[in-house]
């Protein structure tokens, strides 16, 4: 099967790796040295599973039918399945994902391949599919969310937590696709998943093709949920910084009832990265007119932690003659090379905003 991937970063380049083990993949970029690269078997992002697959394609050892290219024209002609990987930031002001570079390939497709089917990796707001599907009317989109930590994304692709496709479930033929598109993802994991023992008892890798709107509420809830455990978590440091007491104590002893978890329970500067701040804040502005508290302040939550975080320090260096701040890293975590919305961000703005020097350290730049 030919397939394009459309976008090269960590969920558009995980995908097509993922895929090109069984499948002929083109991968389309707009970027002539990430091409460049990834064509000489390099990877131009941090993924250390992404960067073994590149090599091993490289040396023969594991072969991949992969190639990145410039061209729509090369990209697209013939392809069975198209998937859309190309960001979508979130526009401020006009509380709304920019979805322009989702609709620019999903144009580029159309002029190449008229009837491929089309799947949008990238994350969109609630409703946004259906939405396409009759303003263009192309019954050939699907959706499917994906669940990727950077810098573990072909990883957390070979070991998936569920499999999600979204299409119209009165419509039998994207139905249909949307369980082959499911297939295709599910042949690319690692062969254990198929004997995997889950929590619920079931085996194999958890599958669900489900409407186009719920998959992308799927998506969006998610890491809501995700950002909602960041946030209690540095909401309970705050108050044990508050209160002169021992945050690691108090976590651990919290962590042990098995409702709760280890998960996601680290205190940070706020949860920060590519996904968490503007899924949330999606996922508010989705929420329009439809009752709710808890959503509104997890996004309060963020700005409050960073807020605390900055005036701690500051605090600390207020007898402090001519004071000088050093940050160690700008990345929005361990393992990765990604500063986009980086909570320690926010941060050094409030620093810089009081007249405070700072020095940063980030070896990346």
């Amino acid at each position: 099967m030919k397939i394009a991937v459309a976008g090269t970063g960590y969920v558009g380049l995980s995908v097509a790796v993922l895929l090109a083990q069984h499948n002929e993949v083109h991968a389309l970029d707009i970027v002539p040295e990430k091409v460049d690269l990834l064509n000489h078997g390099k990877s131009p992002i941090i993924d250390p599973v992404i960067t073994d697959f590149l090599d091993k394609n490289v040396s023969g050892e594991r072969p991949l039918d992969f190639h990145a290219t410039l061209d729509p024209q090369e990209a697209y002609t013939n392809v069975d399945f198209a998937v859309i990987a190309t960001p979508t930031n979130y526009d401020e002001k006009k509380n709304y994902f920019d979805t322009s570079s989702v609709e620019a390939a999903i144009a580029a497709v159309r002029e190449h391949a008229p009837h491929a089917w089309i799947v949008i990796k990238s994350t969109i707001p609630v409703g946004y599919t259906q939405q396409l599907r009759d303003t263009l009317h192309d019954n050939h989109i699907l959706f499917s969310p994906e669940f990727l930590r950077e810098g573990h994304a072909l990883s957390d692709n070979l070991h998936p937590t569920r499999i999600v496709v979204g299409a119209p479930q009165d419509d039998e033929a994207s139905v249909k696709a949307a369980h082959e598109f499911v297939d295709l993802l599910a042949h690319g994991a690692d062969p254990e998943e198929k004997t995997r023992i889950n929590a619920d008892g079931s085996i194999g890798i958890p599958e669900l093709v489900v409407g186009t709107t719920e998959a992308e509420a799927i998506k969006l809830f998610a890491n809501t949920y995700l950002a909602l455990r960041v946030a209690y978590f540095n909401e309970l440091d705050t108050y044990a910084e508050s209160r002169g007491l021992n945050t690691r104590e108090i976590i651990d002893g919290v962590c042990l009832d098995p409702r709760i978890g280890e998960g996601y329970n680290n205190p940070s500067f706020g949860y920060g990265g590519y996904c968490l701040p503007k899924d949330t804040k999606q996922l508010l502005a989705n929420y329009n007119k439809v009752p709710q508290n808890l959503i509104e302040a997890i996004v309060d939550a963020n700005s409050t932690r960073k807020e605390f975080i900055a005036s701690d320090v500051m605090d600390r260096i207020k007898d402090v003659e001519h004071p000088v701040i050093g940050i160690y890293r700008l990345t929005m975590k361990s393992g990765s090379d990604n500063f986009r919305q980086s909570a320690i961000q926010d941060v050094l703005k409030q620093f810089k905003a009081n007249g405070i020097p700072v020095l940063i350290y980030e070896p990346t730049l």
